[in-house]
């Protein structure tokens, strides 16, 4: 029992500093695969964070929403990619909603599903990982990062959708015509009506009794105020990442904290000198 206490903890612990570092290196990354990429992992570690709180039908609830969203979400990307002219820096991309309307509204739904916004796919999952997360006596910390994870959520899904979409023109070519070819928005359209009603008829079929949850006020409205802040925060502060100032943190989350140098690249490069 004290063993399965202590893994319960360290997965709460993993799965936590998981989501948060995933959401600062995506704040200052600008290779859109890349940013999708450490979305998929921030919600990774959102599952992982439900399993450590014995939430395990919650984690596949909430694999079976991410997979549907996130599928539209790198669809839309590489249907930018390829109508950009085969770049993925999000630099030089900007105002692309004149040349792409229905892959902007499209991968605008896939990004509010992803913060949560409510009534979309992801928010029947993650809502409800949070209210129940709430529940458990884990203390202050836990909830606060909790929270601080959702925000960084919204913040990476604005900056993506600003500078992507409502931004300054970048300076790089693209062609609208990648509309016109049904093999590419077809998948796209079904999949963002899935996004729209996959959230509350998985819902029905996981949890067919309903749930009942008693929180106070202000830790039922959390979450949505997180939301709402992250996304006010975020639209006042988009020259935030082009400062000088902000150099050493954005080579920092670049580097993904030094994971990379320290678990394989420092001593592949240590070997290949010595060879």
């Amino acid at each position: 029992f004290i063993l399965g206490e202590t893994c319960s903890a360290l997965l709460l612990f993993i799965s936590i500093m998981t989501m948060f570092m995933s959401g600062v290196v995506a704040i200052f990354e600008y290779d859109l695969k890349k940013i999708i990429a450490l979305s998929t992992l921030s919600q990774l570690g959102m599952m992982m964070f439900s399993i450590s709180l014995g939430l395990y039908e919650l984690a596949f609830f909430h694999l079976l929403t991410h997979a549907l969203f996130k599928a539209l979400l790198f669809l839309c990307a590489g249907i930018l990619i390829h109508g950009a002219g085969n770049t993925q820096d999000i630099r030089s991309f900007g105002g692309l909603s004149l040349n792409f309307p229905l892959v902007t509204v499209c991968m605008n739904l896939a990004n509010l599903s992803l913060c949560g916004v409510p009534f979309l796919a992801g928010f029947y999952s993650k809502d409800l990982i949070v209210e129940l997360a709430c529940q458990y006596s884990w203390g202050i910390f836990v909830l606060l990062m909790m929270f601080i994870c959702l925000s960084l959520t919204v913040l990476y899904s604005v900056r993506l959708t600003y500078l992507s979409f409502v931004g300054p023109y970048g300076g790089g070519t693209s062609i609208s015509v990648c509309e016109s070819d049904y093999s590419l928005v077809g998948p796209v359209g079904i999949l963002s009506f899935t996004s729209l009603v996959s959230g509350p008829i998985l819902s029905w079929l996981n949890f067919p009794a309903p749930v009942l949850i008693f929180l106070p006020v202000f830790l039922k409205w959390g979450a949505l105020f997180f939301v709402g802040v992250s996304l006010l925060v975020m639209l006042s502060l988009q020259g935030l990442t082009y400062s000088y100032k902000w150099g050493a943190v954005s080579k920092f989350s670049g580097l993904m904290w030094f994971l990379p140098w320290l678990t394989g690249q420092g001593f592949s490069m240590k070997t290949l000198k010595n060879a």
